[in-house]
């Protein structure tokens, strides 16, 4: 279940998993919303006193340092200063994932720490500023993970964010199997929460996935949290995207033609729930582009078990989220009156 799609060329368009805290970077920059407002380095305003009238002597402004070269465009800042690390989490293909520790309060959050080395490319530095102000922009939403900070040295981008300690969504679903309907219905109206949060506040995920969303504790009824926002992008209105990005699994039909929108993230969600009611997935083959064969033309299976016992409210939900036509697919919005009706 952990097959991934490039943009373009790559099977992998992920930057890790880093324990659900892992980083993807395969995504073009689009612009913020006008709500976002990158940090400015404040000029330095430095007075010098007259010895007979220091009041007619005005102020001299001394421009900032520049920022050029750095990634987050402002000066470097220490993230030990504030907070201490310790065991790692988790590792990806470009940094690690550290608990760590707020040396004012002894509150425990999750620092990932990404190498500068490995960001080579302007694309690559410019992802993980998006990342940064997507994560800045929805934290403090139900079911996403809360941003804490973002801090920059010479040789790594520090991201602090909510300790999840209950791991992912994914491993819970290898451990069970498969979910009952009830238990299925309260994780998906998670998913599909995050899936209205984020269009709501003009962000398309691209990469919804299990692997992707971590329980807050180990708890059985944990609240659910979405992370790695590294492939999302801020929803530009009236625009078709058109780079491959996603996980082959739950990768969106008009993704695969090169022609969407934010209607992708509900079929991913609907993926999901498809894999929650019956352990597998709706597209399933050896390779990726069987994968892609199948989603572009089979049929959904509910024929196998267990779908013969799951009622037929929950397979007409299945069915109306995976709906080939982007156009007729049902909304988050639209999914969750569903959800809550039923």
């Amino acid at each position: 279940m952990g097959q991934c799609c490039s943009r373009a060329t790559a099977p992998d368009s992920g930057r890790g998993g880093a324990n659900g805290y892992g980083y993807s970077n395969q995504a073009k920059p689009a612009q913020a919303p006008p709500s976002y407002n990158p940090p400015q380095q404040a000029a330095e305003v430095r007075y010098t006193p007259s010895a007979t009238n220091s009041s007619a002597v005005p102020p001299v402004a001394v421009p900032p340092k520049p920022t050029a070269d750095t990634i987050l465009g402002k000066q470097y800042e220490d993230v030990r200063s504030v907070y201490s690390l310790g065991k790692e989490l988790g590792r990806g293909q470009f940094g690690v994932t550290y608990l760590c520790t707020e040396i004012a309060s002894g509150r425990q959050y999750a620092c990932k720490s990404i190498s500068k080395r490995k960001l080579v490319s302007k694309a690559d530095r410019e992802d993980i500023r998006r990342e940064i102000q997507i994560m800045q922009h929805l934290s403090g939403q139900p079911n996403i993970v809360e941003f804490r900070g973002a801090y920059e040295d010479k040789s790594n981008v520090h991201v602090v964010m909510e300790l999840c300690a209950g791991g992912e969504l994914f491993d819970r679903i290898i451990a069970k199997g498969h979910y009952t309907e009830r238990a299925a219905a309260t994780i998906c109206r998670a998913v599909v929460n995050v899936v209205n949060i984020c269009h709501f506040m003009g962000v398309m995920h691209r990469d919804l996935k299990p692997e992707n969303f971590l329980l807050a504790t180990k708890e059985e009824n944990a609240m659910l949290k979405a992370t790695d926002f590294g492939l999302s992008v801020f929803i530009e209105e009236g625009k078709m995207y058109r780079d491959i990005v996603g996980s082959a699994y739950y990768v969106a039909p008009e993704v695969l033609r090169r022609s969407y929108g934010k209607e992708i993230d509900v079929w991913s969600a609907g993926v999901i729930l498809y894999i929650l009611l019956s352990g597998v997935p709706p597209f399933w083959a050896e390779t990726e582009k069987g994968i892609f064969d199948a989603i572009l033309h089979e049929e959904i299976d509910f024929e196998s078990q267990p779908w013969p016992s799951i009622s037929e409210s929950a397979k007409d939900l299945v069915r109306k989220m995976l709906t080939r036509d982007p156009k007729k697919r049902l909304t988050s919005a639209q999914v969750l009156r569903k959800l809550l009706r039923n």
